[in-house]
């Protein structure tokens, strides 16, 4: 005689996830409604990080901001050097040498390579593939090397300045690169083979987050998740900046918009990104790595200690600042989240009147209830990897 069996009667459970927790990338809080393991609603609360970024830059001068955007994406940070001194230029209205455009590219690039290691790896990590995750620590390894000889830290650089650089590659250079990308490339083969037939990781990462074109148009994404969905949108093409119009690149597309597409598309960027600083190695031209603008560029030292206008031209810069045009602008780079944005308003004086980031991971947080809602508990980490958020940008 078959039993009677009856429906478990289904009740809702509202969990907190953090702001602390060991699977969140920073301090952020998750507010999930639940139905056994399936989330039926999610808030997200962020700013734990607050540092009062923008207040703290309106204290400083022109060039004391740069030290700040060192900490806003830790990971990638030469991007948000580069990002912020070319928004300060387009007010003033130079254009640096050639020379220091290619350098620009070049560390950016680099950057946005170790941040993608960085997610990539932490994501295969946290689904039980540790020991990809400890060769992608390790290629990064092999560009944080690099970083640090060129710019003598490993992540607050403060490598720019504003009309320019703060030193010239060294001879080497070009050969560090080389055959770090060579020690890459091997790796990222090795974790293909690795990933590329593991069904785990292929069934939890696919189907999963899903975002469709639409919705990630209207709440205005950028990046590697707004490419997943298919979406052909890098600042690097759409309004090219720097010498990025001289050089041949791809921008690897999705066609899903779920984690694996996004994790796919990411680590095809990193070949693009390798391609593209050896075209910036081979053409990179001769010449000043820094503006001749004595109203931008401190003079050189032995002008300073061996000329009374060298001193008092490099006394005026340092305690007053440089003076930039009053007016307002703003400009965009294409960030390893997404576009990078900086508005500045300037009143004139020697420091920033109002200084606002457009930050991406803040924008990508305010649809991560989109990528978690109707899914497991379980698909919430790898969801949040893929986002990549870092509460230094998303917090500032």
């Amino acid at each position: 005689m078959k039993a009677d069996t009856k429906e478990l009667p289904l009740e809702t459970m509202d969990l907190q996830m953090g702001p602390a927790h060991p699977a969140t990338h920073g301090t952020i809080k998750f507010n999930l409604k639940l139905v056994g393991e399936k989330v039926l609603d999610c808030d997200v609360e962020v700013g734990y990080l607050h540092r009062g970024f923008a207040k703290s830059c309106e204290q400083a001068t022109w060039t004391q901001v740069i030290p700040y955007t060192d900490r806003l994406n830790y990971v990638s940070p030469l991007i948000n050097n580069v990002g912020y001194a070319m928004t300060v230029e387009k007010l003033l209205g130079v254009e640096t040498p050639p020379r220091c455009q290619c350098i620009r590219v070049i560390v950016s690039e680099i950057s946005r390579i170790t941040d993608h290691l960085t997610c990539c790896g932490m994501a295969a990590s946290e689904l039980g593939a540790i020991t990809v995750g400890f060769y992608m620590i390790e290629a990064r390894e092999f560009l944080m090397r690099i970083v640090e000889t060129l710019t003598g830290a490993r992540l607050t650089t403060t490598y720019t300045r504003i009309g320019g650089v703060k030193h010239d590659l060294p001879e080497d250079f070009t050969g560090q690169v080389t055959q770090a990308f060579q020690k890459v490339r091997r790796i990222l083969a090795d974790c293909d083979r690795l990933l590329s037939r593991n069904r785990i990781f292929i069934d939890r990462m696919s189907g999963v987050g899903v975002i469709s074109q639409e919705t990630a148009i209207a709440y205005g994404l950028t990046g590697p998740i707004l490419r997943s969905t298919g979406v052909n949108y890098d600042v690097r093409k759409a309004e090219p900046y720097l010498v990025y119009d001289q050089l041949e690149f791809e921008v690897p597309l999705g066609t899903k918009g779920d984690n694996y597409d996004r994790f796919v598309c990411r680590i095809q960027e990193i070949e693009q990104s390798m391609r593209i600083v050896e075209q910036a190695l081979r053409e990179i031209p001769l010449g000043p790595i820094s503006l001749e603008d004595p109203r931008v560029v401190i003079p050189e030292k032995e002008k300073v200690y061996n000329s009374i206008e060298g001193m008092m031209h490099h006394f005026m810069i340092i305690m007053e600042g440089i003076q930039v045009p009053p007016g307002e602008v703003y400009f965009a780079v294409e960030g390893a989240n997404g576009e990078l944005g900086f508005y500045i308003v300037s009143d004139g004086g020697g420091k920033p009147y109002r200084l606002r980031v457009r930050p991406p991971s803040f924008i990508a947080m305010s649809a991560c209830h989109e990528m978690i809602k109707g899914y497991m508990v379980a698909d919430i980490v790898p969801t949040f990897g893929m986002i990549n958020m870092i509460a230094g940008e998303c917090d500032r």
